[in-house]
C-alpha cells in the first residue's frame, strides 16, 4: 500500500510539473506530449532505482528508448499511409501494427545482451 502511494505521489508532482511545462509552450497543442508519458517515465525510473538499483533502471530505460523508436516508426508510416492513400485512421492503423511489432522486436534482440 505505502509504494502506490509513493506512485502516486512522485507520478502525481511530474505529471504537474511536465503540464506547467506545457501551458509555457506554443502551440497549446504541444501541452499533451508532456501530460502524461515522460511524467510516468521519470516516476517509475525513479521508483525502480530506489527499489531495483540502477542496472535494472537501465534496462528499463532502453526498453522505453526501444518502444519510442518503435512508435515513432509507427506512427510516421500510419501519417504518410493516410496522407498518400486517403485511408481511415483504424484501417491503417489496424494494417500497420505488424511494423510496429517488428520495430519493437527487433530493436529489443539487436541490443539484449
Amino acid at each position: 500500500m505505502e509504494e502506490i502511494l509513493i506512485r502516486f505521489l512522485i507520478g502525481g508532482v511530474f505529471v504537474s510539473l511536465f503540464a506547467f511545462l506545457g501551458d509555457l509552450l506554443k502551440p497549446k497543442s504541444f501541452a499533451g506530449l508532456f501530460g502524461a508519458a515522460p511524467s510516468i517515465a521519470l516516476a517509475t525510473l525513479l521508483l525502480t532505482i530506489g527499489k531495483q538499483g540502477p542496472h535494472y533502471a537501465a534496462i528499463e530505460t532502453t526498453s522505453m528508448i526501444s518502444g519510442t523508436v518503435a512508435f515513432f516508426v509507427y506512427s510516421s508510416a500510419v501519417s504518410r499511409v493516410m496522407m498518400r492513400k486517403a485511408k481511415k485512421a483504424l484501417f491503417a492503423s489496424t494494417l500497420l501494427l505488424p511494423l510496429w511489432a517488428a520495430v519493437a522486436f527487433g530493436l529489443w534482440y539487436a541490443l539484449k545482451k
